[in-house]
C-alpha cells in the first residue's frame, strides 16, 4: 500500500490545528506512560498500523515494560496495570467504541474516583486526540517506517 495523500501538505492549517490539539494534550503534565497507554489502546482498537508503532516505541522511550505494552490487548486480565490506569484504559475503550453503548456511567465514574476534573478532561482530550489522528492515518494510509 502506499499513502493516499500528505495531509499536512495538503491543507496544513487542518494539520496546524491538529498539531495544536496534540500540544495541548502534550502539556497538560499527564504522565507519559500513561498518555502513551492510551494511545496505543485507542490505536489497537482502529487498527492503525501507524500510531500503534510511533506509540509503543514512544512508550519504551517513557520507560513502560516491554511485558506492560505485549499485555495492552488483554489489560483486564492483566495484573500489570494500576487501578487508575485500568480506569483510563475502559473510558479509552468505551470512547473509541462509543457507538457501543455511548460511554456508560460506571465506566465514567470509576474515572472520576481515580481523578479530579481537570485531570479526567484532560484524559478525554487525550483520547479523543489520539482516536482523530487514529483516523487520518488510517485514511490516508500513513505507514510505519
Amino acid at each position: 500500500m502506499e499513502q493516499r495523500m500528505d495531509l499536512a501538505g495538503e491543507i496544513p492549517a487542518a494539520y496546524k490545528a491538529m498539531m495544536g490539539l496534540e500540544s495541548f494534550v502534550q502539556s497538560t503534565g499527564m504522565e507519559k506512560s500513561l498518555l502513551e497507554l492510551i494511545k496505543i489502546r485507542a490505536s489497537q482498537i482502529n487498527g492503525c498500523a501507524f500510531c500503534i508503532d510511533m506509540h509503543t516505541k514512544d512508550a519504551r522511550k517513557a520507560g513502560v515494560s516491554e511485558q506492560r505494552i505485549y499485555m495492552l490487548n488483554a489489560w483486564r486480565e492483566a495484573p500489570f496495570y494500576s487501578d487508575e490506569e485500568r480506569a483510563v484504559l475502559a473510558l479509552t475503550e468505551s470512547v473509541t467504541l462509543v457507538t457501543q453503548g455511548h460511554v456508560p456511567d460506571d465506566i465514567y465514574s470509576e474515572a472520576e474516583r481515580h481523578f479530579d476534573t481537570k485531570r479526567l478532561g484532560e484524559i478525554i482530550m487525550a483520547i479523543v486526540t489520539i482516536n482523530a489522528w487514529n483516523r487520518i492515518a488510517i485514511t490516508t494510509r500513513m505507514m510505519p517506517q
